[in-house]
């Protein structure tokens, strides 16, 4: 097996257990507290997974069954999925509550 071979199994590998494991979160609503501490929910990040696994199994198949313009359209939309992964449910952490300043001082008195 080449090189080039052996990263697009492994490559397909990774995408695969990627979307199983955001299609497990998605349809249980629980995940691995690492996981979820990083996400506003859990959700977001059976999302955030399922479409960077979908991504990956795109580029993967892309490569290995289409040649010419349908591997390209096929990377482009590997690459749209990434971007909305990146843009709408990227790991952002869970908001925590803003300190207030002390009563009658303003954050410019604090300075």
């Amino acid at each position: 097996m080449s090189l080039g071979t052996a990263t697009l199994v492994i490559g397909g590998a990774i995408g695969l257990a990627l979307g199983l494991f955001g299609v497990r979160m998605l349809v249980v609503g629980r995940g691995p507290a690492s996981t979820l501490r990083n996400f506003p929910d859990a959700r977001a990040a059976g999302l955030y997974h399922l479409l960077f696994g979908l991504a990956l199994l795109l580029m993967v198949l892309g490569q290995t069954l289409f040649g010419g313009a349908a591997s390209t359209v096929t990377s482009v939309l590997a690459i749209a999925l990434v971007g909305i992964a990146l843009v709408r449910y990227r790991p952002r952490g869970r908001s925590r509550p803003r300190e207030k300043p002390a009563a009658g001082r303003t954050r410019a008195e604090d300075g």
